[in-house]
């Protein structure tokens, strides 16, 4: 039978509660509807209706000021016309690679409006990745903030830079987006015959980062999204997680479609964080779990000073939830956190709510509505319920393929996500990644349960564990362990804690202590430089 009637009913039925429908004067209906008919439900769309709502509302706030929704959408205008100018065509790539704030927003909108695709770009990336990537995607222009200017020193002449956020101690002759603001003309544009795409390059956790290409902004994910989170319509929405990662960029897509106001910080630091949520009364943080972890480390007494009583979700996402950090986040914030599970390359798959993380710690959830996930095993059969098994997903948000050709692995409709999970009381819980497994001593251990174990210990902050090469067992295990300063935790201390509470056959062997440990731009911990 047809399952999608049903979806769509209750994909509709999740938009309703966020109250995106409500009664507009004859003159803002039509400008709303003429909009998105004209220019479709992505950024381009979605921005020129909420320009025709709310022309005088705050859109974005950012370390440099705010910008209404009026204002947003002539600045995206006009700095479409002037990419026009240089060149930018309908169907060509224009690259971003900046960090979070407005004129992030303003270049999506504007390359989208042009019917041009936009690649989103790391900002931890090196020079020598940085510069791969636009060799095998040559976008026609890069826009960028003023500190990768030396990273973009070796990329191919002949792409067409536009300087972002400016530096004032950068001396450069490249235009700067707010000079092509003032140049180009602020006046209606004409909607391309296509709509633009986005581009989200995976974390390249596991090799060399790949893009993964979308289409506009999807009801689905949005109705997805809502139905296990309580966002609603017109909310402020501090997104903290990076805008270029799936989870940001989700989240700019959710904000345009429920008209919220953004509040972007460029970087992120724990006491600015909590000051930013107080000061800008946010209902909202959008996190990847490391930031949780980073603004608990904090003293008892800096954390007490701000006053988060707006704030009535925090959603995490973009790497594992560690240990019982959930527990300790709700302990001191309040049951406000909502733990996301999914990959670029699928979106969300499953989403926790505050009591099913006091219930269940470390659970990932249940799928949101539109969302099935299944677990196989190596036969491709589905494994029963409380077995491990590869985690596969069925939704509307998976990915259209890499742009440089091929997949994920796929069963029937439903696409890998490249970890392995169990399901217990129809919650998901995520053991690891599936080609993380370590067999030692054939025995097979996947690390996320040791390194659960491990952030238990009062003074560890973070926790790794890798299998390294071992005469006598073809691996063994060893933990990469940092600590609180001052700590007096010693390598039998790490040991006992694991024999304690797990089998003596994933006891790591060898035990390291770091300072800290490498983590790219989203936060998941770059487990290849440790080994």
């Amino acid at each position: 039978m047809d399952s999608r009637p049903l979806v769509l009913a209750r994909s509709v039925k999740a938009l309703a509660g966020t109250r995106i429908v409500r009664p507009y004067g004859p003159r803002t209906l039509y400008g709303l509807a003429s909009s998105l008919l004209r220019w479709g439900t992505g950024l381009a769309g979605g921005y020129a209706a909420l320009a025709a709502r709310y022309p005088d509302e705050t859109a974005v706030v950012d370390d440099a000021g705010s910008r209404t929704f009026g204002q947003l959408h002539r600045e995206a205008n006009a700095l479409a016309d002037s990419l026009a100018r240089l060149g930018v065509v309908e169907g060509d790539g224009v690259a971003v690679m900046c960090r979070n704030h407005g004129l992030f927003v303003e270049a999506s909108v504007a390359v989208n409006r042009l019917g041009a695709d936009v690649l989103y770009l790391n900002t931890a990336f090196s020079g020598p990745q940085l510069v791969e990537v636009l060799e095998r995607h040559r976008p026609r222009a890069v826009i960028y903030d003023d500190e990768f200017t030396g990273l973009l020193a070796d990329a191919p002449g002949d792409i067409v830079r536009v300087r972002a956020w400016v530096e004032e101690t950068v001396d450069s002759e490249v235009s700067t987006v707010q000079e092509l603001i003032r140049r180009g003309s602020s006046a209606e544009r004409t909607p391309p015959e296509r709509q633009g795409r986005s581009t989200i390059l995976t974390s390249g956790t596991t090799g060399t980062p790949k893009g993964a290409s979308r289409g506009a902004g999807s009801i689905g994910a949005a109705a997805a999204l809502v139905s296990r989170i309580p966002l609603r319509h017109r909310m402020t929405v501090h997104i903290a997680a990076p805008l270029f990662h799936t989870w940001g960029w989700g989240h700019l897509n959710l904000g345009m479609l429920v008209g919220s106001t953004l509040v972007l910080r460029r970087r992120f630091e724990p006491e600015d964080f909590l000051e930013t949520l107080e000061r800008n009364a946010c209902d909202v943080a959008v996190v990847v779990p490391v930031m949780l972890q980073r603004t608990l480390a904090l003293p008892d007494d800096r954390r007490a000073a701000y006053d988060l009583s707006s704030v009535g979700i925090v959603a995490a996402s973009g790497s594992a939830l560690p240990g019982d950090v959930g527990l300790e986040w709700m302990d001191a914030f309040g049951d406000n956190l909502y733990n996301t599970y999914g990959s670029t390359e699928c979106a969300w798959a499953t989403i926790a709510t505050p009591a099913e993380l006091r219930a269940h710690p470390g659970t990932a959830g249940r799928a949101p509505v539109g969302t099935e996930v299944r677990l196989y095993g190596d036969d491709d059969r589905e494994v029963p319920a409380g077995e491990t098994g590869r985690i596969f997903v069925t939704n509307s948000m998976l990915f259209e393929g890499y742009t440089g050709g091929g997949g994920k692995q796929t069963i029937g409709d439903a696409m890998a996500t490249g970890d392995v999970g169990r399901m217990r009381d129809g919650l998901l819980f995520v053991e690891g990644r599936d080609d993380d497994m370590i067999v030692s001593g054939g025995e097979n251990v996947f690390p996320q349960e040791v390194e659960d174990c491990l952030m238990r210990l009062d003074d560890v902050v973070e926790v790794a564990i890798v299998g390294v090469a071992d005469d006598e067992f073809g691996q063994r295990l060893r933990a990469y362990v940092a600590t609180v300063a001052g700590a007096s935790l010693t390598e039998d201390d790490v040991r006992q804690q694991v024999k304690d509470n797990l089998a003596r056959y994933k006891v790591p062997r060898d035990v390291r202590f770091v300072a800290a440990l490498p983590r790219n731009a989203t936060g998941k911990i770059l487990k290849k430089e440790l080994e």
